[in-house]
């Protein structure tokens, strides 16, 4: 029996999950969303995660932030409404790039860390990820303590200053945003 990580292979493969495919790469709107709109850019290229990617993956990096920024086209978004990006700690094997409105108003939004994976130094923009393996030649994992303490950072708006106590009250005055 297949590792629930490896559901986005089998994802990849559902006609229903699959908005968008090209040569290279598949979108698919994620199973859990954690915001109104969240999808996947997936390479077609056997890429367990960002700690597999050498600078010869910069352009399909390219690729993929191209993808994610027509996906946001294609669903009739605006870019500045949208974070493109990746988890530092991912979870999911195959590398995978997040397209993700940035309301996080959903029923999947659970807990501290989807918050916190999303809205701290946890989620690399796409161009900053682009840049450190142009630069270092790999992509380093974060030390357990920085994960850690990124994981337990409070539960601040991503709109405003508001400090939430717990993710009900935070959920609650993320809908104070999108009205």
């Amino acid at each position: 029996m297949s590792h629930w990580s490896q559901n986005l292979l089998k994802s990849m493969q559902d006609p229903q999950a699959i908005l968008i495919k090209s040569e290279l790469l598949t979108v698919i709107q994620d199973k859990y969303p954690k915001a109104k709109h969240h999808y996947l850019i997936l390479p077609h290229q056997n890429i367990e995660s960002i700690f597999q990617l050498k600078r010869c993956h910069l352009s399909l990096l390219d690729e993929m932030e191209l993808m994610a920024k027509n996906t946001v086209e294609i669903i009739g978004g605006k870019l500045s409404d949208f974070k493109i990006g990746y988890h530092a700690q991912p979870s999911m094997k195959r590398l995978h790039l997040h397209t993700i409105s940035n309301d996080f108003i959903s029923s999947s939004l659970k807990t501290k860390k989807h918050w916190n994976s999303f809205n701290t130094d946890l989620f690399i923009p796409a161009r900053k990820l682009y840049d450190m393996l142009e630069n270092q030649g790999k992509i380093e994992r974060y030390p357990a303590h920085v994960v850690n303490t990124l994981l337990s950072q409070d539960l601040q708006c991503n709109k405003c200053s508001y400090i939430a106590e717990n993710m009900p009250n935070l959920k609650q005055h993320l809908l104070l945003h999108d009205k």
